[in-house]
């Protein structure tokens, strides 16, 4: 009796070790996937891989002439370009920081090329210390950039800038121009409201008006900032903060010098035949 029971214990065990084994047999059996592929499907799949590779060898390459051309807080390639270019590049970068801009929005906040002055010619560094050398090489003839309009709230010349920090030390940058009785002014948020700046405008005559786009927007729709005597608009699009990023790069900055550009009072300025307000991107 005992030796049935072990005989049949012992069959038992065989009869799993058999199975196993052939379960083993034919998992080795089975093909490997990757070593029956077509050569069509390798070749396929190479071709991915190196079109890949070339997407990234120019993206890498692009983002290196992006890096050779911002150094030293300066983008370079912002002073290369002509009124054309700068039109092109002002609706692309819109576009890229809005995805969602229709072609009717992106109509009305585009700038003509014709209200750009070609400041191409400029080959010194565009930093600040070569500001007042900047504004005056683009002077008309015979203007006096010291000199303020007569009446109160009217400058001549506006620079705008993405931060109220930069905006104070352009400020700084352009002390040569004021004197007592033409003020370069602060048009900018930064420790000053804007009930403030209204009261500065309605009692300093200022030959230059140093701002942010937004206040500067804000100041000619109430009034205070007037147009009648402006003839430049002097763009800070060079420089470059720590995280390489200029005016045009961040929405926050981009849009509202959109907006302060194409507002109907500026912009009826700028399309003016007589006493044309011209754009310069410094």
């Amino acid at each position: 009796m005992t030796e049935k029971v072990e005989h049949k214990g012992l069959a038992s065990k065989l009869d799993k070790k058999r199975k196993r084994q052939a379960e083993e047999s034919t998992k080795q059996d089975k093909p490997d996937p990757a070593s029956t592929a077509t050569p069509a499907a390798s070749a396929d799949a190479s071709n991915k891989k190196k079109r890949k590779k070339g997407k990234q060898g120019n993206n890498q390459s692009q983002q290196t002439v992006n890096n050779q051309d911002r150094k030293d807080g300066i983008d370079e390639s912002i002073g290369k370009m002509d009124g054309k270019l700068l039109a092109d590049y002002f609706a692309q970068r819109a576009q890229k920081l809005d995805k969602e801009l229709s072609a009717v929005e992106l109509n009305d906040l585009s700038v003509s090329d014709s209200t750009f002055h070609d400041t191409s010619s400029f080959s010194e560094p565009r930093t600040l210390d070569n500001l007042p050398q900047f504004l005056q090489k683009y002077r008309a003839k015979g203007t006096d950039l010291s000199k303020s309009p007569d009446l109160n709230g009217t400058p001549h010349t506006l620079v705008i800038t993405g931060a109220g920090l930069r905006a104070a030390n352009i400020v700084r940058a352009l002390r040569s121009f004021q004197n007592k009785e033409s003020i370069v002014g602060k048009l900018f948020a930064k420790h000053i409201k804007l009930d403030e700046a209204k009261q500065f405008l309605q009692r300093a005559q200022m030959g230059i008006g140093v701002g942010t786009p937004t206040r500067v927007s804000d100041l000619i729709e109430s009034g205070d900032l007037k147009l009648n005597e402006l003839q430049r608009v002097v763009i800070d699009g060079s420089h470059i903060d720590q995280k390489q990023r200029g005016i045009f790069d961040m929405k926050d900055t981009h849009f509202p010098l959109l907006k302060l550009l194409t507002q109907p009072k500026l912009r009826e300025r700028c399309d003016s035949k007589e006493k044309r307000v011209q754009i310069l991107v410094f």
